[in-house]
């Protein structure tokens, strides 16, 4: 190149600005605007949480005033889980307080077992310190590690039955039975016939390719409610009915700061000796539900790598277990990695923006709560069916034709929605697997961890079992 020639030309690299490089938006396929429409559809369809953790909490929390202090107790819970989730460990996995979990602290601990609220919420924080200790040290990715490729397959296809049979509980087609433990509901009632349109219009927009298919099937789905005066929405004493607008006129009211909760808890009766076994009933179910529902999102959100892990594994357990803890200083039972995550994946949430725009929402929650109130059951019902098929997807890479695999698997993926507990289908499938590949002659296909995971779960279920 002579001095009178110019450089040849190069291509500009396309600017990525230091918020993308962070949460790695560009790097995996997705944009902002994706991203906040995935944490929007993921509130929309968590946002029952709002209504029902209190509902459940305040049975056993007696305290003036207690249902709207537990509405904003959830809310500062559900805030603080999803942001520490979408903005440290980066994914797009929101949490809030339990289902399941906040009943056993509720019937079984405080009301069956008769410890007062304070000391149930000091075993909720120290299950949490468990988490995180456990999490640090790496022992709880060590866990996911050795669990087999078709079990993790199975997990993420059992929490999709498991959606799908919320959904369906939710939109009233499967009912309690006292003859069959669960029937088929009255498809002429409101609540049916809503979710059913619902999951027509949902899987036709989706079959379309129409961008926010699943959340703008929940908006349709409830100006259906609406405007139709169906039956569909929460009223006092749990009866349905139609949408009476909001309270006092507007969509919004100011917060009940919850003094009477935070700050509450007793830990120092929680380590009492008669109080271990409720702490360690609180540490095995949540362990297990919440690693069992990260693992099958991470699988599904497509981060698992040709090994099974998930990259930055460690931190991702770690802000779990500081969720449980801050959610106990609040006052509420364990705050957990919620499956209805799933929601936001399937509509391209990939990073912790996702998460964090959760949080925020949650945030918002405690001004704009009585907005929740105009997304009824039967709206979010559609797209927790339709997500529940979409996670079933996975069955097909399981090695059906080995019994050692396909008998584990399968009870993996048909507990979740029987025994209504993720947990119960992980610890189902995890012992399963040791005893057939033991007994069998092949205890070398087996991770040692794994079989030490399977005695403990034996012993929790043998000495635990009120859990």
């Amino acid at each position: 190149m002579t001095a009178t020639q110019a450089p040849p030309a190069r291509t500009p690299l396309a600017k990525v600005s230091g918020f993308d490089r962070y949460f790695g938006i560009t790097a995996a396929g997705s944009t902002i605007p994706r991203e906040l429409r995935a944490g929007f559809t993921t509130w929309l369809t968590m946002s029952y949480v709002l209504f029902v953790n209190p509902q459940v909490l305040s049975s056993a929390i007696k305290v003036p005033n207690g249902f709207t202090q537990l509405v904003i107790t959830t809310c500062l819970a559900a805030c603080f889980g999803s942001l520490v989730m979408g903005l440290v460990a980066r994914y797009p996995f929101a949490q809030a307080p339990g289902m399941g979990l906040n009943a056993f602290f509720a019937y079984s601990v405080v009301q069956g077992l008769g410890y007062p609220w304070q000391t149930a919420l000091g075993a909720v924080f120290v299950s949490g310190a468990l988490f995180v200790v456990l999490s640090v040290i790496g022992a709880r990715q060590a866990i996911v590690r050795a669990i087999p490729t078709g079990l993790k397959y199975a997990i993420t296809a059992g929490i999709g039955l498991f959606l799908a049979f919320l959904g369906l509980k939710s939109a009233g087609i499967v009912v309690a039975n006292e003859a069959t433990l669960i029937g088929l509901g009255s498809l002429k009632s409101p609540t049916a016939w809503v979710a059913i349109i619902g999951l027509i219009i949902t899987a036709v927009l989706m079959r379309l390719r129409v961008k926010g298919a699943i959340l703008f099937g929940i908006l349709v789905t409830s100006i259906i409610a609406i405007v139709s005066r169906a039956k569909v929405f929460s009223g006092a004493d749990n009866a349905l009915v139609a949408f009476n607008g909001f309270s006092g006129g507007l969509p919004f009211a100011l917060p009940v700061w919850p003094t009477d909760l935070i700050g509450h808890l007793d830990i120092v009766a929680a380590l009492e000796l008669g109080a271990l076994n409720v702490i360690f009933t609180f540490f095995f179910v949540d362990f297990f539900d919440a690693t069992g529902t990260l693992t099958g999102l991470a699988q599904r959100a497509g981060y698992l790598d040709a090994n099974g892990d998930m990259p930055r594994a460690r931190l991702t357990f770690s802000m779990d277990g500081l969720a449980a803890m801050f959610g106990a200083l609040m006052g509420t039972s364990t705050t957990t990695a919620y499956v209805e995550s799933a929601s936001g994946i399937e509509e391209g949430g990939r990073t912790g923006v996702t998460a964090g725009f959760v949080g925020i929402l949650f945030a918002a929650s405690m001004f704009l709560w009585p907005l929740a109130g105009a997304v009824p059951g039967a709206a979010t019902a559609p797209a927790l069916i339709i997500v529940g098929a979409l996670m079933a997807e996975g069955l097909k890479h399981i090695e059906w034709e080995d019994i050692s695999v396909a008998v584990p698997a399968f009870l993996t993926v048909i507990a979740m929605p029987l025994t209504f507990s993720i947990a119960n289908g992980v610890s189902f499938g995890v012992i399963s697997y040791c005893l057939i590949k033991l007994l069998s002659g092949q205890p070398r296909k087996v991770h040692p961890i794994l079989y030490v995971v399977a005695l403990l779960l034996i012993a929790r279920y043998v000495f635990l079992a009120e859990g």
